[in-house]
């Protein structure tokens, strides 16, 4: 009797071990994860293009070449620019995602490519 009772209990601990295990993992990945997710929405990311349309809200940016590829931009009265940003410049946006908005918070804009023959 005192055997089963053994064995009964034995085999209750080992069922139960690996969903401990698995919880304490889990902690442990959503502790990493928490950190990452808060860096990765205060960072800013950069996306160069051509403008392709401007207003006082927004800036539209196009990528050129076999697959181009546009993103539009909030801004406001925060977003700093650099140059003189006009239609068809190529700029560097540095942006963030808040609440689900692309915010451009810098604009770059970048010097137009020399002829080949100017010097």
């Amino acid at each position: 009797m005192r055997l089963l009772a053994c064995a009964l209990a034995l085999a209750t601990l080992a069922a139960a071990a690996p969903a401990a295990t698995h919880a304490a993992k889990r902690a442990l990945v959503a502790k990493a994860a928490a950190p990452a997710a808060i860096t990765a929405k205060k960072t800013l990311r950069q996306y160069t293009g051509w403008v392709v349309a401007l207003d006082k809200t927004s800036i539209t940016v196009e990528k050129r070449g076999k697959q181009p590829e546009s993103k539009v931009f909030a801004r406001d009265a925060d977003t700093s620019v650099t140059g003189d940003l006009a239609k068809d410049v190529r700029v560097t946006v540095y942006w963030r995602d808040e609440n689900g908005r692309a915010t451009a918070h810098r604009v770059v804009v970048r010097p137009a490519a020399q002829a080949a023959g100017a010097r």
